[in-house]
């Protein structure tokens, strides 16, 4: 069977077995040939219930489903690369365990293989579905953007050859942050192009959680100055994130307020807190301008508008230490 597979597919994931779930039951219902795919599950570390579950679906289809893991948690980075270099087919298509890939998806990834004979990478259109406008959250606002995204890896695919040129991802990316963006990076800096397939289509559901998400998000921040330190042409071209100017604005005031009451200057002390205040109050705003108005999520906007900065810079900082560069 293994001579006759041609596109393997590759579905990082880690406690998440009816996400999964619905994801393979979508894989095997692909109107390519089943004979011609293959599915490869990487477990980030042991997980025996995602295990149980690739393996009851593996017994009722012609499809290969293999599960492979990781013998600790090493991020989605380790796990594609396990999967892509065990895979027996030429053309790898990556997608995440919480996604749908729409029926027609691995066909259209393998026209546009076969048309541009194998030298270039792809990806394709990713629908993120909303809430209605009332019910978005700002978790949901900013998940909205990876529709928009140019490179990202719940919807791509690549030659193996090419992977096995470019050495696949960096396994330094130990989150689920930038680490797509390092291997566009790295294909874009060995000259490999790479094509948007608008017919090969995943959706994208926007997954509740919990409140105050946004501040465990910030220490995925950290990852930026690696990309950065890689390619830095690329990443202030295509990117230029880092902690905006408002964040050192309301930490320096916040903290020279707190300082003047400190040494006995009320006044000075009171200027900047109502400073700070407005900048609070202003980032609040702009994080509920286009997002749900009920009285839990302006609460956990309030809260976390006035802890983000701080966590941000941390973040910011830290990776500047960890990876040795600097920007702003």
């Amino acid at each position: 069977m293994a001579s006759e597979i041609r596109v393997s597919v590759v579905v990082p994931t880690v406690n998440r077995p009816t996400l999964l779930a619905d994801c393979l039951n979508d894989l095997l219902n692909q109107d390519l040939d089943r004979e011609m795919y293959e599915i490869i599950v990487v477990c980030d570390g042991p997980d025996t219930s995602t295990q149980k579950v690739v393996a009851a679906m593996a017994r009722d289809t012609i499809v290969p489903v293999r599960f492979r893991q990781l013998p600790t948690r090493s991020g989605p980075a380790a796990a594609r690369n396990q999967g892509w270099r065990s895979a027996s087919g030429e053309l790898i298509v990556f997608t995440d365990d919480d996604c749908r890939p729409a029926t027609s998806w691995l066909s259209a990834f393998w026209a546009a293989y076969l048309h541009n004979k194998g030298n270039c990478a792809f990806t394709g259109k990713v629908i993120i579905p909303l809430p209605n406008p009332e019910q978005i959250t700002d978790h949901d606002f900013n998940t909205q953007h990876l529709a928009d995204a140019e490179f990202i890896t719940a919807n791509c695919a690549c030659p193996k050859k090419i992977l096995e040129l470019t050495g696949g991802f960096d396994e330094r990316f130990t989150m689920a942050f930038r680490e797509d963006s390092d291997l566009q990076f790295n294909l874009l800096s060995n000259g490999i192009n790479i094509k948007y397939i608008v017919e090969a289509i995943v959706v994208h559901p926007i997954r509740k959680v919990k409140w105050g998400h946004s501040l465990k998000e910030q220490r995925k921040g950290h990852f930026n100055a690696l990309l950065y330190k890689k390619f830095p042409v690329l990443y202030q071209t295509r990117i230029g994130q880092a902690p905006p100017l408002r964040y050192y604005f309301m930490i320096v005031t916040l903290l020279l307020g707190l300082l003047y009451f400190a040494i006995d200057r009320p006044v000075a002390g009171y200027i900047h807190i109502l400073i700070w205040l407005a900048l609070w109050l202003e980032f609040s705003y702009q994080r509920l301008k286009f997002t749900s108005r009920t009285t839990s999520h302006i609460l956990e906007m309030l809260a976390t508008s006035a802890i983000i900065p701080f966590l941000s810079v941390y973040w910011h900082i830290r990776g500047l230490i960890r990876f040795r560069t600097i920007f702003f």
